[in-house]
């Protein structure tokens, strides 16, 4: 079993909770706010078998894009998610 700890950009958040839930893959939703822009996103934690992550990722990407943000006169680009995939020991449900 996997964990994926998806720290998703406000913008993108509504469209990726909702292809995560037409895919009936259960997440758990946490508001929280990026350190480097300041900007707003949501963090989601999704248990999956590890077979599941490719599709789980797959849906992700496919609602989520980078782009470019200019910063201090600087340019640069921005992910639409972070996504960190972690071995789970034990999974209890109560």
């Amino acid at each position: 079993m996997k964990l994926i700890i998806a720290i998703v950009q406000d913008e993108y958040i509504n469209k990726v909770i909702k292809v995560l839930m037409d895919n009936k893959i259960r997440t758990t939703k946490l508001s929280s706010t990026g350190g480097f822009l300041k900007s707003g996103n949501t963090t989601l934690f999704i248990g999956v078998d590890d077979k599941e992550v490719d599709r789980v990722v797959d849906l992700i990407k496919e609602q989520c894009e980078s782009r470019n943000v200019k910063t201090a006169g600087e340019e640069v680009i921005v992910g639409g998610a972070n996504l960190f995939i972690v071995d789970i020991d034990k999974y209890i449900k109560i």
